[in-house]
């Protein structure tokens, strides 16, 4: 009889499910999160670079070369040393941007499921402190820089623009009511990434603003939305999931495709308006040997990973239209 028992003992060990360390259901259901951090492995430094998201950087250079490119247009001299500044401080913005952005959406949950290259905080492979530090350690970086040109143009109102540009950074999917989740992250874009961007870097080196900078504040700007529609398509039906509402989201798949295509073409036309005055801007239009297969892309897709290649092709648009237009101004 004790060994019948004993026996009877050991088999409910082995079958009781509660025994079994870990939650049964999640085992049962794959516990998707958990099997996404072992598939992935360790964290690496491409993962950290990743991270960084090397591809949207153009869209923080390009500014900085129109709004160089116009104040150097008025003038023989060139203000090499605040130009270098306004670009480490747009590089390091839009790094601070995508780190706090991993960090905000992997603790929502927003990135559980994505298309796109897997996120630190997303794949539970680094702390979510750790991303938010770094990417506040960027802020920072670049907030010491922008006081540097604030002392060095003795333009003190500016201090207040630089606060507003960290501040927009983080809100975009940082805080309670993230504007990035309402639709209106095409208007921050345009305004923070085009217009201050661009006019700030001519501004702090001649103190003006002439009429080039303005259009091609517009044209940076369009770009910067162009790639964020790209980036909101792909991501358009795990958004619907988790109740993100993008302006894609808002408007659908075929408004946004008319939309992209909208903002892609809008800057050639305004580098034709500038041809009439600075004819090297001609050459602006060489970039929609990038520009128009990312139109085509974003209409004919048929998996979203496809609309990666369309968001690269725009950020590099936006480059090589930037330099065409730097190189008109100076010429």
């Amino acid at each position: 009889m004790a060994a019948s028992s004993k026996r009877k003992t050991s088999a409910t060990r082995k079958t009781n499910p509660a025994r079994v360390s870990g939650n049964p259901a999640k085992r049962a259901s794959g516990d998707p999160a958990r099997q996404a951090v072992i598939e992935a492995g360790p964290v690496t430094i491409g993962d950290w670079i990743g991270a960084a998201r090397l591809r949207t950087l153009p869209l923080a250079i390009a500014p900085v070369l129109i709004g160089t490119g116009a104040a150097r247009s008025t003038g023989p001299e060139f203000h090499w040393v605040i130009a270098l500044a306004c670009l480490a401080v747009a590089v390091l913005l839009q790094i601070g941007v995508n780190f706090t952005n991993d960090y905000s959406d992997g603790v929502r949950g927003t990135d559980a499921v994505r298309v796109g290259p897997t996120r630190l905080t997303a794949s539970g492979r680094v702390k979510p402190r750790t991303v938010l530090i770094i990417g506040l350690v960027f802020f920072a970086l670049a907030a010491a820089v922008g006081v540097a040109i604030v002392v060095r143009t003795e333009q003190w109102w500016m201090l207040a623009v630089g606060a507003a540009c960290i501040v927009a950074a983080w809100f975009y999917t940082g805080g309670k009511r993230p504007y990035g989740y309402a639709g209106l992250g095409e208007v921050f874009v345009f305004v923070f990434f085009g217009l201050v961007a661009t006019l700030g870097t001519t501004w702090v080196q001649i103190f003006d603003l002439p009429q080039q900078a303005w259009l091609g504040a517009i044209a940076a700007g369009l770009f910067a939305c162009a790639v964020l529609l790209a980036n909101n398509l792909r991501d358009i039906d795990q958004d619907r999931v988790v109740s993100k509402r993008t302006l894609t989201v808002l408007i659908g798949r075929r408004a946004t495709q008319v939309l992209f295509t909208l903002f892609v073409l809008a800057p050639f036309a305004i580098a034709i308006l500038l041809a009439l005055l600075f004819p090297i801007a001609w050459l602006s239009l060489l970039a929609l040997l990038a520009g128009l297969p990312a139109i085509l892309i974003v209409w004919t897709y048929r998996q979203p990973k496809e609309l990666v290649i369309a968001l690269a092709l725009t950020s590099l648009t936006s480059l090589l239209y930037a330099g065409a237009l730097f190189w008109a101004f100076i010429g």
